[in-house]
């Protein structure tokens, strides 16, 4: 998380605030009172912890839980004075429904996603774009959350991805979508029916080396398949 919002919301928070942390099993906030994660409690950070201080969750207040199962969590309307939900939204197959739980069961709350600058990066991870696991680009604004699906078209025209080494130059703000809301948010998808998935990709990363005086380098000539289809528009490439 990036710690500036973490210094943020432990301003936010007082030692009576109820606090929820939402998928954060790997990395768990500290402050938290409740975790709401698939995994276990025995299985916990993973990745570390998050927030100063001991742990104020317990194996007691340790939900484990499909967040996606389309089924309410386990609580009441507006129970948590706060909720968390960092480096998750992306991983998941129904961000839509994790987002309508958040409002539902808490007043205010955090978000934190990769940005597009980072997933839309070569190489952060591998030689692919962005991360291997994550199955949506997200964006916010004002007080919405957007998830558009990571097509595979991303990985395949470079026009569509910053080069290599771009993801290098970016501060950690810039790696993440960073989104406070309180009394609620917005939330929706949003689906490309045909070509103009390429123009949405393009033009984001066109844009940005412009405005960061970067030119792209000339792409390598890659061998192609006899027959590629472009799902996107439905055509047979011959």
């Amino acid at each position: 998380m990036l710690g500036a919002s973490v210094e943020r919301i432990m301003g936010l928070l007082g030692n009576e605030s109820r606090v929820l942390d939402v998928g954060g099993g790997a990395r768990p906030f500290r402050r938290a009172d409740v975790v709401l994660d698939l995994m276990p409690y025995e299985s916990r950070g993973e990745l570390g912890a998050e927030g100063p201080g001991a742990e104020r969750f317990t194996a007691d207040t340790w939900v484990q839980h499909d967040i996606c199962a389309r089924e309410p969590w386990p609580f009441g309307d507006k129970e948590f004075d706060f909720a968390i939900c960092s480096q998750t939204l992306e991983d998941v197959r129904d961000p839509i429904w994790v987002c309508s739980e958040l409002v539902r069961v808490a007043k205010a709350g955090y978000i934190e996603t990769p940005s597009r600058l980072e997933e839309q990066s070569f190489g952060i991870q591998g030689p692919w774009v962005g991360w291997g696991h994550h199955h949506w680009l997200v964006e916010t604004e004002d007080d919405r959350v957007r998830f558009i699906f990571k097509h595979h078209v991303v990985h395949g025209r470079a026009s569509a991805y910053f080069p290599v080494g771009f993801g290098d130059r970016l501060s950690d703000a810039e790696r993440v979508n960073a989104f406070f809301w309180k009394d609620g948010f917005s939330y929706e998808e949003r689906m490309f029916f045909d070509d103009s998935l390429d123009g949405y990709l393009d033009s984001f990363v066109s844009s940005e080396l412009a405005r960061r005086g970067l030119s792209r380098p000339a792409p390598a000539r890659a061998s192609l398949p006899r027959r590629a289809i472009d799902l996107v528009g439905g055509r047979i490439r011959r």
